[in-house]
C-alpha cells in the first residue's frame, strides 16, 4: 500500500457514513499515521446527502480535501453516480450491491460489490451496513491493523452504547468474510 492513502465514503445521511470514515480515521491514528478526516452532510437529519474523505499517511498531510479519491465506497445509487467519475485510476472502488446498480464504464479500477443491507439485516445488524461494508474495505485495502480496526471502534461508539461495539466488530467481521 501506498505512503499515503485517500478514502471517500459517501451515501445518505443516517447510514452511518461520518461513523465508518470517523473508525477508519482513528485507527489511523492508532497505527501512528498522520490523518485527516473531513465529513460534509446536507442540512437534513437523514435522507440528505453525507460524505467523509480520509486521509492516511506516514507524512505530514497538506490539506484535508480530497479531489481524486484512491478508494471509494458508496452507499448509495446517487453518491456512486456523483463521485466513481472523481476515483484514480488503478484505485479501489466498493458499493452496496442491495441498493446500488453498480453499473459503470471505468475499467482502471477494482470495482467490488458486496451486498451490505442484506448480509447486515439477515445477521440481526440492521442499520450496520456501513460496517459490513467497512469491513470489505479493509479485507480489499488494509488500511490498518485489524487490532486498531478493533480499538478504533471501542473508542468511536459512544458511552453509554457500549453494546454496539461488538455489534460493529460482528458486522465489520462479516464484510471481511464477504
Amino acid at each position: 500500500m501506498k505512503d499515503t492513502i485517500s478514502i471517500l465514503v459517501a451515501g445518505y445521511g443516517g447510514q452511518g457514513i461520518l461513523f465508518s470514515g470517523k473508525v477508519i480515521a482513528y485507527a489511523g491514528l492508532l497505527d501512528d499515521k498522520e490523518v485527516s478526516w473531513l465529513p460534509s452532510y446536507g442540512p437534513e437529519m437523514r435522507g440528505g446527502s453525507a460524505n467523509c474523505t480520509i486521509c492516511l499517511s506516514s507524512e505530514p498531510i497538506a490539506s484535508p480535501y480530497i479531489q481524486y479519491p484512491d478508494y471509494f465506497v458508496a452507499m448509495n445509487q446517487l453518491a456512486f453516480n456523483k463521485f466513481m467519475p472523481m476515483v484514480e485510476s488503478d484505485g479501489v472502488a466498493l458499493y452496496d450491491s442491495a441498493i446500488i446498480n453498480g453499473t459503470t464504464d471505468r475499467t482502471d479500477l477494482r470495482l467490488h460489490a458486496i451486498d451490505a443491507v442484506t448480509i447486515a439485516e439477515e445477521n440481526g445488524l440492521k442499520g450496520l451496513a456501513n460496517m459490513v461494508i467497512t469491513g470489505k474495505l479493509f479485507k480489499e485495502i488494509p488500511f490498518c491493523t485489524f487490532a486498531s480496526l478493533e480499538k478504533a471502534v471501542e473508542k468511536s461508539v459512544p458511552e453509554g452504547r457500549t453494546q454496539l461495539v461488538e455489534l460493529n466488530l460482528k458486522a465489520i467481521q462479516l464484510g471481511m468474510e464477504n
